[in-house]
Parts: structure tokens; sequence; C-alpha cells
């Protein structure tokens, strides 16, 4: 949710808004913001008077409308959180009530309203109306592809060193939960001593991931054309239930693709390089490496045939095949590029 870091800046400075509603299909966002208005507003003093929250099963829009309407008791502010508000049954009676407190709230109230796994319904009057008001945030799912970039933010914030390849790991094994890498990389942060680079090792050691079978040694694997090490990998990686086609075809994708700016760019400077790749320049000795067997033709022939196995995983030209079988399929078709002809 790109507007996340903006509310949290906001309540810290208390400039509030009197409404806001989250809804998307993230529900991690919107627990960040729900921690931060119910820790962060009011004083623990305050909270016992002038705080208050509820459950979507609990309740109905109308009491909670009832509530924000009321005065704060000895304060400036009341704050009302509204939890799982996917749960409440929103009937005609109940958006009409919305709309016309969206249009007229109460200013001395800030109202908090999580509905999460699901967008809110963009036809309903109040939804406009609080989408004009700018008090309408959508927490969207961070994409498969995109995991990896928001894990190397979230080791940066938290002031983790770690080595480059860590956050293409950690999205292999955790996948796209982002509540759940969060929690892993808060407790990796307070595992490790002053000083300490989070490495294969400790991933290993304090989650589970192995440092030898996973799609960071495979890519290097098949950059080197390694053919035992790549089908150990496949192997193991393929009998993994925490295993993601989906992620690593696009850890795949991103190294041919990234192979072949490299191809073009052999002239440039490593930092040229690596800036137009995208990639730290740690990588470069594994493209390099890589740019040895496979040519510019080669590299191209590697995105067909990852685009050929996505279409697969998706059920088209694939009959009862498991992504098992799909990742050693690839893996065999890329060691023997040579032989493979693009499927047309």
């Amino acid at each position: 949710m790109k507007e996340l870091d903006l509310i949290l800046k906001n309540i810290k400075n208390k400039e509030l808004l009197p409404i806001y509603f989250f809804h998307g299909e993230e529900p991690y966002f919107m627990d960040v913001a729900l921690k931060s208005f119910e820790n962060d507003v009011l004083t623990e003093d305050e909270k016992a008077f002038n705080q208050t929250v509820v459950y979507g099963k609990d309740t109905t829009f109308a009491e909670v409308l009832s509530l924000a309407r009321q005065f704060p008791m000895m304060g400036d502010r009341q704050v009302i959180i509204v939890k799982e508000a996917q749960d409440i049954t929103l009937t005609e009676p109940e958006s009409k009530a919305l709309l016309a407190y969206a249009e007229n709230p109460v200013e001395s109230t800030v109202l908090i309203i999580a509905y999460k796994y699901k967008k809110a319904d963009a036809r309903k009057a109040f939804v406009k109306t609080l989408t004009q008001k700018k008090m309408l945030y959508l927490s969207e799912k961070v994409k498969d592809y995109n995991v990896p970039k928001w894990i190397e933010n979230e080791i940066k914030t938290l002031r983790i060193q770690a080595k480059p390849n860590i956050p293409t790991l950690l999205a292999e094994y955790l996948g796209t939960d982002l509540s759940r890498i969060s929690n892993e990389l808060q407790k990796l942060k307070m595992i490790l001593k002053e000083g300490e680079i989070l490495d294969e090792k400790k991933i290993e050691t304090n989650i589970g991931i192995s440092k030898d079978f996973n799609v960071f040694e495979l890519i290097k694997a098949l950059g080197k054309k390694d053919e035992i090490g790549a089908f150990k990998i496949a192997h193991y990686m393929g009998k993994s239930k925490t295993h993601s086609l989906v992620m690593t075809t696009g850890n795949l994708y991103n190294f041919f693709s990234n192979l072949i700016i490299f191809h073009t760019m052999k002239a440039e400077s490593p930092q040229n390089q690596a800036s137009v790749m995208g990639v730290n320049p740690y990588f470069l000795k594994d493209f390099a490496e890589a740019a040895r067997f496979y040519n510019l033709k080669n590299c191209t022939r590697a995105v067909s045939i990852l685009r050929e196995i996505d279409l697969k995983s998706k059920g088209l030209g694939a009959i009862n095949m498991t992504d098992g079988e799909l990742l050693k399929e690839m893996v065999y078709k890329i060691l023997h590029i040579d032989q493979y002809k693009v499927q047309t």
C-alpha cells in the first residue's frame, strides 16, 4: 500500500483524518496501520475512555456509527477501530448510513475500518464519497516477482546486514505471505549479533531453508551447466511443499533477461552493467560465467522455454503434470538448449 508510510507519519504527527477505510486482498499493510492507530494515537490513560476496538462478526455498521457520533470523554479525540469489517453484512440502510456519515463525519472521532481480503464495491455511493475525500485506501497484493525487492527494502528498514541473495531465498521459501516474512525477519534481527551478516547458513539454521537446494543455487548450477547439480536441486525443490514454480520461473526469467543485457553491454563498466540490469555488482561474476555457456541466441531460447513452462503450469499444453515434473522439464530443456526448438 503506497500510502502506508505517509499514514504512519501522520499518526506520529497527530495529523489525522476522520475516516480511514482500508480494503483489498493484502492484510499485512492494514495490520501495520491498525497497530499504529491502536498504539500511537492516544496515551494509555486516554485509551481507557476514548478507544474502542470492535470486530465485524460482533457488530453492525449501525452500531459502529452510533459509537462514532459520540464525543470523547476527558479528551479531544476518540478512536474507533473496526477489525474484520468484511464480516459485517452491509444492508442497504447501513450503506446509506455510511454515506451520510462519510459526507459529515464527527471531527473529534477517528474511525478506522479494515475491510480485508477483498475490495469494497466501487458502485456504492459511500465508497465513491470516501474516494473523493481521499479516505479510502487500497491494500493490494505484492506481485510474486516484486516480493524479493519488498524483502530487500524490509531488510534495509530493519538495518539488517545481509548477503545480496538472501531476499531471493526468502521469497522462494516463504512465498507472498508478507506477515510471515515480516515475522521471520523480526526474529532474525533479534538473533543476529551486532555486525553479523545474514547469510545462507543462518537462514538454514533459523528458518529451515536449505542453503544448498534453493532457487539461487539452481540458477548458479544452470548458469555453469552443472547438469548433476541442477537436477539434484530440481529434484529436492520438486518434492518440497514450499517450492513455488511461479517464483522459480520468475527468478530464472529475470536471470536470462539480464543475461541478454549483459551480452549487449560487454564493453561497459561493471558499475554501468549492474545499474542497467538492476542487480547488485556482487552477481556480475555469475552472469560472466553463464555468458560462456549461453550465447545471445540461447538466452532468448531460455526465455521462450520459461514462457512455455509458465503456460503449462497454468494448464495449457500439459495434462496432469505436477510442478515438480514441470521443473525437471524446464531444467532439462535449458541444459540442452542447443537442441531446443522454440514452440510456435
